[in-house]
């Protein structure tokens, strides 16, 4: 089924919205909530937290890009469960480890400034997103956004562990130097 005629149901609150978008996007979500959380039970269940959430945030929100919108859900869910569950010390720190490395690159805070901060850094990592040639970048983002484990993404562009790693590690390389340009860092 087409994603319009999926948000149509949500909009009339016709049910099968929800089986039709498990159909779609059940193991795309699964996937990002597996790499997240590493326990299949609580992926599942955060699967099920962004079945719920699209529920209950379309209407009123009409998503131009369904994917990309179960995506972020999920995302955010999954990290959520994990933030509540890290004393329980789930997920062998394939999180933790992708997360600092990042921590260089971006700067954090909190706050109305960070949020409008937090704006502005959004916009030049899409910009720099854009410029990397296309394996950089997806490789990047199953890193980064996704979360993905370095075997795995190895396995799925053909690269070796090390290969991969120095590709990473180029990458935030060049996303401090454009952050510093853009004055984020």
């Amino acid at each position: 089924m087409e994603d319009g005629r999926i948000v149509e149901l949500y909009w009339s609150r016709d049910q099968s919205a929800i089986s039709e978008t498990q159909s779609k996007y059940g193991s795309y979500c699964y996937t990002i909530a597996h790499h997240i959380l590493a326990r299949a039970e609580d992926a599942e269940e955060s699967v099920n937290d962004t079945w719920l959430a699209a529920w209950n945030t379309i209407p009123p929100h009409r998503p131009s890009i369904l994917s990309t919108f179960l995506g972020k859900l999920t995302r955010r869910i999954s990290l959520k469960k994990r933030r509540d569950s890290l004393r329980d010390k789930r997920g062998g720190g394939t999180v933790d480890l992708a997360l600092e490395e990042l921590e260089e690159c971006i700067p954090y805070g909190g706050g109305v400034e960070e949020a409008v901060e937090a704006k502005e850094l959004s916009a030049a990592i899409d910009r720099f997103l854009e410029a990397l040639p296309a394996v950089d970048r997806d490789v990047f983002v199953a890193r980064y956004w996704f979360l993905a484990p370095l075997p795995e993404i190895s396995l799925k562009f053909g690269f070796s562990e090390s290969k991969t790693k120095s590709m990473l590690f180029r990458t935030r390389e060049k996303l401090k130097k454009h952050l510093h340009k853009e004055g984020l860092l």
